[in-house]
């Protein structure tokens, strides 16, 4: 699944770039359905992503990559900012 994965990724990323509203919603909707079909078989990190639409990590991911940087998720302070005492943002 995660080829598949990579290539609606590619797809929906490239869209985005050129303003093509139809294939952006279309690949969505296909992340979306292999982030409920995966759910219990792909790794946790990358189920992360797909669920919080985080696409380009979820690329950096499926590329190998170790050094994916840590974002904001649901709200929550960088593990930067809660080391700062910065639990919130401004």
């Amino acid at each position: 699944m995660e080829p598949e994965i990579k290539a609606a990724l590619i797809a929906l990323l490239d869209a985005i770039k050129n303003s093509n509203a139809t294939v952006v919603a279309a690949e969505m909707t296909r992340l979306d359905d292999f982030a409920v079909r995966g759910a219990a078989t792909l790794h946790p990190q990358l189920l992360h992503f797909l669920e919080r639409r985080s696409y380009a990590k979820a690329v950096m991911f499926l590329g190998g990559e170790s050094d994916i940087p840590v974002g904001l998720c649901g709200g929550r302070a960088t593990r930067a900012e809660v080391g700062a005492g910065k639990a919130g943002g401004v």
